[in-house]
């Protein structure tokens, strides 16, 4: 199952983001592809929105962290960032099976190309971002197994 939007401005990527947010109530992993620039960041800043998570943290692009932690009313969101990461044997230092495993992880994945071939490292949303030449953004979102599939039904935009 797949849907694709056009998004002309930041704030529509944003809000997309939250509306799944709001559509998530247990564990979830989103796999976010798309060039620098594309708004991976910006989506996970509304996807934090919508799952609730205060507004006293200041979401931003784990590039140089690898992994940003936070904490929700129920959930915990994982934004995690695999652009620096080289070797699937980096994952067991980062601690990436027991994030995946929590029951109370949302987890959103820039540059997740290192994990495709893995199936403990599992999705239930793929998105990919991408800019196109009036600087306007295309947004697909494929779903993975029943949760995923789940939520891109009830997606309205």
């Amino acid at each position: 199952m797949k849907k694709e939007f056009i998004l002309k401005t930041e704030h529509q990527t944003s809000k997309i983001g939250e509306k799944i947010g709001k559509l998530i109530s247990s564990k979830f992993s989103i796999f976010l592809y798309g060039d620098l620039g594309s708004g991976k960041t910006t989506f996970t800043k509304g996807l934090a929105q919508g799952l609730g998570i205060s507004d006293k943290y200041y979401i931003t692009s784990p590039t140089y962290n690898i992994i940003n932690e936070y904490p929700g009313t129920h959930l915990f969101l994982y934004h995690i960032d695999l652009y620096r990461i080289q070797e699937v044997f980096e994952l067991d230092e980062l601690g990436m099976d027991e994030i995946m495993s929590r029951q109370d992880a949302i987890v959103a994945i820039e540059w997740p190309e290192l994990l495709e071939d893995i199936p403990s490292y599992s999705n239930d949303l793929k998105i990919n971002l991408s800019i196109n030449q009036n600087n306007s953004r295309k947004i697909s979102i494929f779903a993975s197994g029943r949760k995923g599939a789940n939520l891109l039904k009830k997606l309205l935009l």
